[in-house]
This record gives structure tokens, sequence and C-alpha cells, in this order.
């Protein structure tokens, strides 16, 4: 049995790994600033829900003393401001922060979940995100870390909860008739959720995995508004999709930028501007057969509350 201490335990991804990893039997620590969040890992008796600020002085070295493998999940699409700090912040300096506390606490083991295609830490320029750049940026401190650790670089990753394909659902069910979308040419090789969490496993009980980076793709591309279709069509909803060319693209960003909760921004457009596309080399070395996303796709968008995490669970639980 090991234990692990999982950043980011509470979210999307983060949940269904945790449940994996208890239900295999090890012990995980999930540190949150809202218990609540963490109400369904409760149920999980393996499990310890800290109330904790990751980002304050000292915290991750506690939480790692007598930890085997560290694991950081954490990542935001979006930040309150403009200028990248949020993403700085969330991305690079907690990574910088977790490398060191693994240090101070002996915790020799590091998994790092990135992003596909995420540039390397001297890109520049208006097209680089401050997202991808600053997942980037992390990603190179991993490496000079020391540690025995391993990156994960998922595509947009689906399942049941997810907030890529159910925000289009609900955006598609809230706007009738006619459907504008910003960058409909951008390309994505979609994960299923299953598939990360899986790699996740495979890369803590392989040692062979250390030092390496494996990128985690679906084994089919589509362009943005081919999944909007999809999920249209899935849904029964007739909608006509309007792609808009980038320079309407960027406008619709640049005003979504000051819309409570951004459900679009000028960095989203700009990560946009970087297909997320890649082979399932990464999946296939690790020994998993990619889950394709159409046969899945009624069950991502029918399983949005817990009653489809719980599934999941059961589902993981199983394999």
């Amino acid at each position: 049995m090991l234990s692990c201490c999982v950043l980011g335990g509470s979210g999307f991804l983060g949940s269904r790994l945790v449940a994996r990893l208890a239900n295999a039997g090890h012990a995980v620590t999930v540190p949150t600033r809202d218990p609540e969040r963490c109400r369904h890992l409760r149920l999980l008796p393996t499990v310890r829900i800290i109330h904790a600020d990751i980002h304050a002085p000292g915290v991750l070295e506690n939480l790692l003393r007598g930890a085997d493998v560290a694991i950081n999940l954490v990542g935001i699409l979006n930040e309150p401001g403009r200028d990248g700090a949020g993403f700085r912040r969330a991305h690079v300096d907690l990574t910088r922060r977790l490398i060191e506390a693994c240090g101070v606490a002996g915790t020799h083991r590091l998994i790092q979940v990135s992003a596909l295609n995420a540039p390397g830490p001297d890109a520049a320029g208006p097209s680089t995100s401050h997202y991808l750049r600053s997942k980037g940026e992390a990603e190179a401190l991993v490496r000079a870390s020391g540690l025995r650790w391993t990156i994960l670089q998922p595509s947009v990753i689906f399942g049941p909860g997810d907030s890529f394909l159910n925000r289009f659902a609900g955006l598609l069910r809230l706007i009738p008739l006619a459907f504008p979308l910003a960058m409909p040419g951008a390309r994505f090789s979609p994960v299923h959720v299953a598939d990360v969490v899986e790699a996740i496993v495979r890369a803590i009980r392989d040692p062979a995995t250390a030092g390496r980076t494996y990128p985690l793709c679906g084994p089919d591309t589509f362009t943005l508004r081919e999944l909007v279709a999809m999920v249209a069509s899935t849904l029964g909803l007739r909608r006509r999709i309007i792609g808009l060319p980038r320079p309407l693209s960027r406008l619709q960003a640049a005003v979504m930028d000051f819309v409570p909760g951004k459900p679009f921004s000028t960095d989203n457009y700009r990560s946009l501007l970087t297909d997320s596309v890649g082979g399932t080399e990464g999946l296939r070395e690790l020994g998993i057969q990619p889950r394709a996303l159409r046969p899945n796709l009624p069950a991502t968008l029918a399983g949005a509350g817990l009653t489809g995490i719980r599934d999941s669970y059961r589902q993981l639980a199983r394999r």
C-alpha cells in the first residue's frame, strides 16, 4: 500500500483518481480549501480530507510527510486578471513549492499532469497563451527537480461531468436556432477521463515510467465545430453552427473577458491557436487501449451530477 498526496483531488479528474487509488487500498490525502467539495470522497475509507491552503508557507511540507507519491493535478483554464499572474501562481509557483516540499519531506516520486503541446520555457509571442506557457514552465521545473518524476500531457479530457463538452451542451440548450462558435477549426484528440486515471495509476506502479513524458490522446481527432455538432446531435437539438472567423473569435473573447465566470477569454482564444492533437503512443506505451469519443458521448452528456461520478467510481473499481 502506498501513501499518496493528491493536489487537485476534489476536481473532475482528481475525484476519479482518488476513488481509484482508495479502491486499490492506497492511503490518499486530499488537501482542499473547501471540504464541502469533497463530501463524496469521505465515503472512501482510506481517504483523508485536509482543510488546507496549499499555497501557504509550510503547508505542503506537512502534508507530504510520510507520503510515497505526490500527484499534482492542479490546473486552471482562466484567471481573474489578464496578465498571466493567476496562471503562474497556479501552475508555476505551486509546482516550485511542491518540488521544494518533496525535498524537505523526503517524497521522491512526483506525477505531474500537464497539458498537450505545452511549449518550452522560452516560448513567447502573442500566439502563446498564458495557460500553455505556464504549463510548459512547470514541466521544466519538474524535469530539473532531481525527483523521480513522470509528466502526463493529456489533450482535452472528456467524461461524465466534464467542463468541456458539458459546457457546450448547456450553451446549446440555452441558445436556440443558431450557435455562434469561436475558433471552429481548432482541433482536439479528446481523451477519456478513465484512460487518464489509468495512465496515472500505471505511472505510479511502474518504476520505468520515471523520467518520461507521456502525451495522452484519444484515437480520433475532431475540429471544435465537429465536436459541438456531435453534442447537439446527441442531445437531439437542431442548431445551425456558425463558425466565426479569427477576427470575430478574438473580438468575442475580448468581450467575454469581462463576463462573470469567463465562459470564453482571450487566453482561451490563444490556447485554441495551438491544436491539442497527437497520436495514441503515450497511452499505448502504458498498455492502455484508448476509448473513442463517439460511443462514450451519451454517457458523457448524461452524467454531470454526483450520481454519474459515483457510477464512474464503481466502473473504475471493477477494472
